[in-house]
């Protein structure tokens, strides 16, 4: 594939920060918006976002740079997604208080697997009822504790102990690949004007 002119190479390197400022609004109003669109449009929404950047970027950029900038730009807009996601499902936090803590064991069949685990139902008692339970691969608390958990009001998905789920990893990978998407655009117009 022929190399692209200079001044569309540059006018590449703006399509990460572009398309990462447009997911993420389509991303935390579909998460987080009281008139979010139902979960088809918001994955059909996002699926063209992803796409039709990296389509855009792959024709900007040309030759071998632009393969490798558009699988980054389509892995750091995933992330993007993710971060999102982490940031906007689990909305509001509870403190409630534990009233069992139940264990079960559980194996897998096989050779090779994992052995024997063993996951804590955590029942608890939350203002208005919601979440009524927590399970994670640990004793959280003891039956009379408290703790915190982070839920979506909305029930889409499962409650999770606040701060459990950061944003913070997936969106720093975000921003790792979309600089590094942007900086393979903007090398061959560094060499060209060199």
């Amino acid at each position: 594939m022929p190399e692209a002119e200079p001044r569309v190479r540059g006018l590449a390197a703006l399509v990460p920060v572009v398309a990462a400022a447009a997911l993420y609004g389509w991303a935390h109003w579909c998460y987080a918006g009281a008139s979010a669109p139902s979960g088809t449009v918001a994955l059909a929404g996002g699926a063209v976002l992803v796409v039709g950047a990296s389509v855009v970027y792959f024709a900007c950029v040309g030759g071998s740079r632009s393969v490798f900038g558009a699988l980054f730009l389509a892995l750091g807009l995933l992330l993007t997604v993710t971060a999102t996601d982490q940031a906007a499902a689990r909305a509001e936090v509870a403190l409630c208080a534990v009233r069992d803590v139940q264990e079960q064991k559980t194996s897998s069949a096989g050779e090779g697997l994992p052995g024997e685990r063993i996951v804590y139902r955590h029942v608890l008692n939350c203002p208005g009822g919601y979440p009524d339970e927590l399970t994670d691969d640990r004793r959280i608390a003891a039956a009379g504790g408290e703790i915190r958990v982070a839920y979506d009001p909305r029930h889409r998905v499962s409650p999770a102990l606040e701060g459990a789920n950061s944003p913070w990893a997936a969106g720093l990978g975000a921003v790792v690949l979309l600089a590094l998407s942007a900086l393979l655009a903007g090398a061959g117009r560094i060499r060209d004007t060199a």
